[in-house]
């Protein structure tokens, strides 16, 4: 079985989690997909709805299809304040408090990036004291301190700043020596390096079956995978964090098979050919449940999908805050995802 480079894996990677890419406003991510897909000698398609798909021929009838999402959470401009500053409404679920004193980039319509920190509006503790520690936050006290000269209404938006310009949050990707990789937005731009990195690994040969791979840009809001499936699927895996905390089984080090959410279980068989494949290729494969959390899976199903559906990916602490996984949760993924698709026919 062919290697995933890893190292190709994380520059690709690190490029993807650099790119702004809040959900609705992806197409700079998708571009880059575009180049990468280009440097390897494979056509890709853009559908209409903005996902990106491409296809690995195999020997045989049948069709696997990879989905994963390069939309991450993200805001946009909901209200200018007569301060000068800015309100959020938020795209994806989080919790406000997990952005709180992070760096934004606003997107103008003009095409202009203008820099500034989500703060709240006590944010003083030598101002306010106890009434910071006691303040709930929310979208009605979170607000964006502009790195420019405003200190009105009228002043930001002779910036170029309007209602409905998108926010970024900046992702501020590290790679440490003992190989953890901690950032914004793991969810889901892991997801699509590996897609890559497999590409990469499968050039010059053939599968068993055919292998898609479909990358969608509304996820984070439950709609990603709604459309653009390719019709000839008979196997749609899911790949995307693996949710870590008290109580479950995931790991940063490590794969894990998700075989419920809070859509359901997903296929039973599929798993299991997921968990066989695993053993027989050294995965130490994790399966877990989690509460909270919807995948494109979920979406491909609620649309109407008639294939059965898995869900794996690597282990992501912090998901939804500043993330972080280790390069073997990544190499494990990609390792299974190889051998699931090289797999010989029964």
């Amino acid at each position: 079985m062919p290697a995933l480079d890893l190292d190709y894996t994380l520059d690709v990677l690190i490029q993807l989690l650099e790119t702004p890419s809040p959900t609705g406003f992806t197409d700079d991510a998708v571009r880059l997909i575009e180049d990468e897909l280009r440097e390897l000698g494979v056509t890709s398609v853009r559908s209409r709805k903005g996902a990106l798909s491409w296809e690995i021929a195999g020997q045989q009838p049948g069709h696997i299809t990879y989905s994963g999402h390069v939309d991450t959470l993200g805001a946009m401009v909901k209200a200018i304040k007569p301060s000068g500053r800015l309100l959020l409404s938020m795209l994806g679920g989080y919790d406000w408090a997990t952005i709180e004193g992070e760096d934004v980039k606003v997107h103008t319509h003009s095409g202009r990036i203008i820099t500034g920190t989500v703060v709240n509006i006590k944010q003083s503790s030598h101002v306010h004291g106890p009434a910071l520690r006691e303040l709930k936050r929310d979208g009605k006290v979170m607000e964006v301190r502009l790195d420019e000269v405003t200190s009105s209404a009228s002043e930001t938006r002779v910036l170029g700043i309007e209602v409905g310009d998108f926010v970024s949050l900046d992702a501020r990707p590290r790679l440490t020596s003992a190989g953890y990789l901690k950032s914004r937005h793991i969810d889901n731009k892991a997801a699509v390096a590996l897609f890559l990195a497999m590409t990469k690994a499968l050039a010059g040969m053939t599968p068993v079956r055919s292998v898609a791979f479909h990358v969608t840009t509304y996820e984070e809001v439950g709609h990603g995978a709604a459309t653009g499936i390719p019709p000839h699927t008979d196997e749609l895996i899911a790949v995307d964090m693996a949710a870590v905390g008290e109580g479950q089984t995931s790991s940063e080090h490590h794969c894990t098979l998700c075989v419920a959410d809070s859509g359901g279980p997903y296929d039973h068989a599929l798993s299991g050919r997921l968990r066989q494949v695993a053993a027989r290729h050294g995965v130490d494969l994790k399966v877990d449940i989690y509460p909270y959390y919807a995948s494109d899976g979920t979406a491909a199903w609620r649309a109407g999908g008639d294939f059965p559906v898995a869900l794996i990916g690597p282990g992501v602490d912090s998901s939804h805050a500043y993330e972080r996984t280790h390069t073997q949760a990544l190499e494990q993924t990609g390792r299974l995802m190889l051998a699931y698709a090289l797999e010989p026919l029964e």
